[in-house]
């Protein structure tokens, strides 16, 4: 619930009153007039080929506590006569900022920020299950200028810890985003080639990634890797940072794998302790490096992090590991992909126990720019050097992969794919998101069904 009256819902976020509707408070805000429920507070944001305003009559209908919405929409919501608030806005997509900003600052949590070129997700997911605290995330990618504060209006009054994922897309996305949750934690996971096609450089796309150490203020903690280079110019001398990986402030000690778990004894400042991890990607080993430094910025006690730690579950689409009949396991991994994490991937997969081949089902990497080539080559060469085939491309872009076999679409590529694996066989599902990889996860399944 929202726990905020009517009166300072408007004050706060701007919005005039054009008819006053039900006692109490909204359960929640909500963009998509589809998954309005009774007691919602629907806004109604302008879009590309869509203004969500036109469909706020429908969202009182439907039973919302209230709409906001541009004044010729939220005008046409009080002829309309549905019952309910009905709010007028200049600007939708402002005032759910303001209102997000408002929660935070009437909840008082402590607020972590991550943002990243890779792995952001997967350290969210991670310090969520870890943080011994009433801790509220984003929800699967709920990390933009809408994302963000959905997820910050999504959190129950009782919250203590807000961890929020912030996308990043251009210069003073991030800087935005930090106005309006307002981290004390600033974490970036590591800075990589994501997003050349609109940033240019590496440093550009560092700069666009820093802007997170200024959103958290002089007294704030930063967190980052301890071989992020890029970064060193973004770090002042007097910033508070934590570090983590090889060498650094948090740190693995020692690390054993099996099958699907890591046994990793940390060390951070506070001491050294011993996590059993249920993953045994070494990229996840390290992800888990960054959720253990953003607890013990937050004051975590090691020990109950460690025993929080066998329960660590991932978002959809994340390294799922789904077994289907043969002794055949797909990673599902197919929410995302850029050369960082398509390489630490296939390295995974080529440590991986198999009993049979190890196969890549990859789909092309997006946003690359002009070397976008250079990059899916350099993929599928690494694919080949770690003895992984067959591989299969999905799609134009992946035709640089230069795979032993390629389908036009994921409908295509499961076909050929349930007519090539055989008993055994471990299958790498990756691409960036514009691919729809997770169609051809569901279309082999259909197929094969599940074990």
């Amino acid at each position: 619930m929202i726990d905020l009256p009517p009166e300072r819902i408007a004050e706060a976020a701007g919005l005039e009153v054009l008819r006053e509707g039900p006692e109490g408070r909204p359960e929640r805000a909500v963009t998509d007039s589809r998954e309005v429920s009774r007691g919602d507070l629907f806004f109604g944001l302008p879009g590309q080929s869509a203004d969500g305003g036109e469909f706020a009559s429908g969202a009182l209908e439907g039973g919302a506590w209230g709409i906001v919405a541009l004044p010729q929409h939220a005008r046409a919501a009080v002829r309309d006569g549905r019952f309910g608030w009905v709010y007028s806005s200049p600007d939708p997509l402002a005032s759910l900022q303001a209102l997000a900003r408002e929660w935070r600052w009437e909840l008082e949590p402590r607020v972590v920020g991550i943002t990243g070129s890779t792995g952001k997700t997967s350290v969210k997911d991670i310090a969520r299950s870890l943080l011994p605290f009433r801790t509220h995330a984003s929800p699967e990618n709920y990390n933009t200028e809408i994302g963000l504060p959905l997820t910050i209006l999504g959190a129950p009054p009782e919250t203590e810890v807000l961890v929020l994922e912030m996308a990043m897309r251009g210069m003073g996305q991030i800087a935005e985003l930090c106005e309006i949750a307002e981290p004390e934690i600033g974490v970036i996971t590591n800075v990589g080639p994501v997003h050349l096609e609109l940033l240019g450089t590496l440093e550009a796309i560092a700069e666009a990634k820093a802007e997170i150490l200024g959103g958290i203020g002089p007294d704030g903690q930063a967190i980052v890797p301890v071989d992020a280079e890029a970064l060193e110019p973004h770090l002042a001398e007097e910033m508070n940072v934590l570090t983590f990986g090889p060498g650094g402030d948090v740190m693995a000690l020692e690390t054993s794998l099996s099958g699907r778990s890591a046994d990793v004894k940390v060390a951070t400042p506070a001491g050294e302790q011993q996590f059993v991890l249920p993953f045994a990607e070494r990229y996840n080993v390290r992800n888990a490096l960054a959720a253990i430094a953003i607890g013990f910025a937050l004051g975590a006690d090691l020990g109950a992090m460690a025993r929080r730690a066998p329960d660590i579950t991932f978002s959809r689409l994340r390294g799922e590991h789904l077994a289907l009949p043969g002794d055949i396991t797909l990673l599902n991994d197919c929410y995302n992909a850029n050369p960082i994490s398509m390489h630490a991937a296939l390295q995974s997969l080529s440590e991986m126990p198999a009993p049979g081949r190890r196969v890549a089902v990859l789909g092309g990497m997006a946003e690359l720019g002009r070397d976008a080539a250079t990059f899916h080559r350099e993929i599928g060469a690494h694919a080949r050097g770690l003895g992984i085939s067959p591989v299969i491309g999905v799609g134009e872009m992946a035709r640089d992969y230069a795979p032993d076999e390629w389908a036009p679409d994921p409908a295509s590529a499961a076909e050929l794919a349930d007519g090539l694996i055989t008993e055994g066989d471990t299958i790498l599902v990756k691409g960036s998101r514009s691919v729809g990889l997770e169609h051809f996860t569901d279309e082999l399944i259909g197929r094969r069904g599940r074990a």
